[in-house]
């Protein structure tokens, strides 16, 4: 695909998506989601891991309401289940890491695009806004899911009635994402956090994915299976044997991956 709104790229095993329309703060089009979309199919193809980032000031805007007309005519059911969740779920099912390098301002829909993947990194100057009271909507794109799962009860209805900014490190601090860090020395920050993933046993990534997912479904007897059974695949990986090794030599595991 010729790509229009976004970049994508691949470096050591590092496939980096790029949303890339600044002059409108990265804000989501039926086109940038057709392109998300195929990015990440792409790049879970040969890297090993995937960052999602945005160009400019902000990461994501959130859905581009553009003019009056627009608005009059965005049949926003169809959006969401034609575009965004085959988008999202691209994502969230990602079989290989991911994570939401957070460079600015994520609002609405491109709050929530961030919080589908795997770990979220922010630049401290970041906010991340359930901006859809503002205008008579409620949470999508994945908002009423994961604030509840990674906030709690009371934090995510706030969230989503207020409708405030939450600022990165707030953000750290109830567990929304995973780290908040400076400024400078941002994109070297989440550059070290991908190329130590990349290097990484990938079969055990993503059975670590499946596993704590499946926990909020299962009961205790079932995720115990689940543990047993995917434990009993990793221990077969050629990676397994190798930590072990990397362990009783000590020294640093040089791992294969898939």
């Amino acid at each position: 695909m010729d790509y229009q709104t976004i970049t994508l790229s691949e470096s050591d095993e590092i496939a980096v998506l790029t949303l890339n329309r600044p002059d409108v703060m990265n804000a989501l089009n039926t086109q940038m989601r057709a392109e998300i979309l195929h990015g990440v199919k792409e790049a879970q193809k040969s890297a090993r891991v995937l960052v999602i980032t945005g160009a400019g000031r902000a990461f994501c805007a959130g859905q581009d309401l553009g003019d009056r007309a627009t608005v009059g005519n965005l049949d926003l059911e169809r959006t969401l289940r034609d575009e965004y969740q085959p988008m999202l779920a691209a994502i969230f099912d990602c079989n290989i890491p991911t994570i939401a390098a957070v460079n600015g301002a994520a609002a609405g829909a491109g709050a929530n695009l961030a919080l589908a993947s795997d770990v979220v990194i922010a630049t401290e100057s970041a906010v991340f806004l359930q901006a859809f009271a503002r205008i008579g909507l409620i949470p999508d794109a994945g908002g009423t899911y994961w604030l509840p799962r990674q906030i709690g009860f009371a934090k995510a209805m706030g969230a989503a009635l207020f409708a405030e900014p939450v600022s990165a490190r707030q953000a750290a601090d109830w567990g929304m994402i995973w780290e908040a860090v400076p400024d400078d020395g941002f994109s070297a920050h989440w550059q070290a956090r991908a190329a130590k993933l990349a290097s990484g046993p990938t079969t055990a990534y993503a059975h670590i994915k499946t596993a704590l997912r499946q926990s909020y479904q299962n009961d205790l007897a079932t995720q115990l299976s689940l543990e047993a059974k995917l434990q009993g695949e990793c221990g077969l990986t050629r990676d397994f044997k190798e930590g072990v090794l990397a362990f009783m030599e000590k020294r640093p595991a040089r791992f294969e991956g898939r």
